[in-house]
């Protein structure tokens, strides 16, 4: 239980440290994500911080070397001369018990040392006998020699006969000094004996050390004037795409008359005119299309208008002969009732029009109020139960018990729901109809699901555009207009609200209605999946052919009871036509 504790909490801490870490490198994660000269100088400092680096590392190690090499040599020709000179004194010792022999060996220690103590930074000279124990060795210093000169390195000269050398450190005069040691042996008529020389490198490695301390001062310097020249030119190369990508955003923006400066006659310059010549032809189309946009509304505007006088006109007169009928032959009785209908027809797809031209004008408003949903919907439902019942069609309403209230356009949302459930009931192919209403505290929602011919593949990108038919081979029930569903996402937009349809091949439509309970309010999510539960994908089976639902842009966040991808119709950018 201990360790358990125990590394729960190192857990806790761990996980704490992670997040402050993050907090701190967050400013530069966001700098790196949205600076490219912030890239572009820290991979310039990276890249030569490495190249410099390695670069002067091998300078500095091979200048050691070539120091440290010159040094050799030099102990190396010093030494062939000292052994010279220790042979010529020595040799005339036939002895090795000889009396003067240790007074000739410390005069010739004294003659090679130079006069030249180790305590103020000289050479050091000894002369040794390992093959004789009792002729003491003799040196040109009192200084402890056993770290210098050691029983590997006597080895080797005493029983190798051969010329040696070691770099070893040792505390000299209490400073810390390395040295080169070198030993050979020395013939003399008795033996040999062996002479070392200990040479100290305080002057290599002083210039060793300068050179490795001017390599790093001129390659911290070379990397900081990399870095500034690096900053420079990005400088150079990124304003002009500042430049461009703010006059980009103006010109999404609205403002069409934003240019970029041009100066020069560079790449830079030619991208800017490039830049400029775009903007002013997208300028212009823009302007056309629009201008062409505004006469089109006002045409059909105009024209809607103009056809309620002889349309009042012709609705009179088929309204009389529609009510003489009975007293006309057959086919003319017929002939009436035909152009009575088709009046009605046309009499609804100019209201329509009419409705369209509002919403392209940016005319129309919303007129909410606190309203209760509850009987709206029953509304809807009981005058459509007559075409319900022609066609075979059960109408089953799901309500909740207590009153749905919130801030809508009455008038708007029956029209939703009148053309949602018209067009369930006419694609319904005599099965039933279900039409669900629930709310929570900031949106309700209205399902309009039909099992009839559904949608195919892609259809529920279409489904909203201006007088588009699934099939338009079928004959109408209605007599609708081709403009219901568009009128329709025009009013949930006009609510802040989405309109929402998925469909199946064979497997029926459902259609959602999502409004903000409070008028102006943002929507995050739905109190009702947009898929029906009977036709969620389980993981085994999630890409089945038969389901198609389909992701436009501006698709709402729904929650987690539906899938994602359901083509949309609520937001601006996801209505088609």
């Amino acid at each position: 239980m201990p360790v358990r504790r125990l590394l729960r909490l190192v857990r806790r801490y761990w996980h704490a440290l992670v997040r402050r870490a993050r907090r701190t490198a967050a400013p530069a994660r966001r700098a790196w994500r949205r600076s490219l000269q912030a890239r572009v100088i820290t991979i310039t400092l990276v890249a030569s911080s490495l190249l410099v680096g390695g670069f002067g590392w091998f300078v500095a190690d091979r200048s050691a070397k070539i120091l440290l090499n010159r040094a050799q040599d030099e102990v190396e020709a010093q030494m062939r001369t000292k052994v010279d000179y220790a042979f010529h004194q020595l040799t005339v010792h036939r002895q090795v018990f000889d009396p003067k022999l240790p007074s000739t060996m410390r005069a010739t220690v004294d003659h090679l040392a130079d006069g030249n103590p180790a305590e103020n930074g000289g050479a050091i000279v000894t002369l040794r006998a390992a093959e004789y124990p009792d002729l003491k060795p003799v040196s040109s210093t009192n200084v402890d020699l056993s770290q210098l000169i050691t029983p590997g390195l006597v080895k080797a000269v005493a029983g190798r006969g051969g010329e040696y050398q070691q770099i070893r450190t040792a505390e000299v005069g209490g400073v810390q000094t390395k040295f080169l040691v070198s030993g050979s042996p020395v013939p003399t008529s008795f033996g040999h004996v062996e002479l070392y020389y200990l040479v100290p490198l305080t002057t290599e490695d002083r210039a060793a050390n300068q050179i490795r301390t001017t390599v790093l001062v001129t390659g911290l310097t070379l990397v900081l004037l990399l870095g500034i020249v690096a900053a420079l030119v990005t400088r150079l190369v990124v304003t002009p795409v500042r430049d461009a990508a703010r006059t980009a955003q103006r010109l999404s923006a609205g403002l069409l008359d934003q240019r970029m400066k041009v100066s020069g006659e560079d790449e830079l310059a030619l991208l800017a005119a490039s830049f400029n010549q775009m903007a002013a032809n997208l300028q212009r189309q823009i302007v056309r299309l629009e201008e062409m946009s505004r006469l089109q509304r006002r045409f059909t505007s105009d024209v809607s208008h103009e056809l309620r006088t002889p349309l009042t006109t012709v609705r009179m007169a088929a309204d009389l002969i529609f009510t003489e009928r009975e007293e006309f032959d057959p086919a003319v009785a017929r002939s009436a009732e035909l152009l009575q209908a088709e009046l009605d027809r046309f009499e609804s797809l100019l209201t329509d029009l009419l409705e369209i031209s509002r919403f392209d004008a940016g005319f129309a408003a919303l007129d909410a109020e606190h309203a209760d949903l509850v009987p709206i919907v029953q509304r809807v439902t009981e005058r459509l139960s007559g075409l319900a019942e022609r066609v075979g069609v059960t109408i089953e309403v799901r309500l909740p018990d207590s009153p749905v209230i919130a801030e809508v356009d009455p008038r708007r949302v029956e029209r939703i729901l009148r053309n949602l459930v018209g067009n369930a009931v006419e694609h319904g192919e005599g099965k039933p109809v279900e039409v669900t209403l629930a709310c929570d505290d900031a949106a309700v929602a209205v399902t309009v699901r039909d099992y009839g011919v559904g949608l195919k593949p892609g259809e529920e990108r279409l489904v909203f555009n201006r007088f588009w038919r699934a099939d338009p081979s079928r004959a109408r029930q209605t007599g609708g207009t081709g403009l219901g569903l568009s009128i329709s996402v025009e009013d949930a937009r006009l609510h802040g609200g989405w309109l929402e349809a998925w469909g199946s091949q064979g497997g029926g439509a459902q259609f959602r209605l999502t409004l903000p309970v409070r008028s102006g309010d943002r929507l995050v999510a739905a109190p009702l999946p947009l898929i029906p539960r009977d036709r969620e994908p389980v993981p085994e089976a999630a890409d089945s052919p038969g389901a198609s639902p389909v992701s436009e842009a501006g698709s709402p966040t729904v929650d987690s009871g539906e899938a994602s991808g359901p083509a949309t119709a609520g937001d601006p950018a996801g209505v088609a036509g």
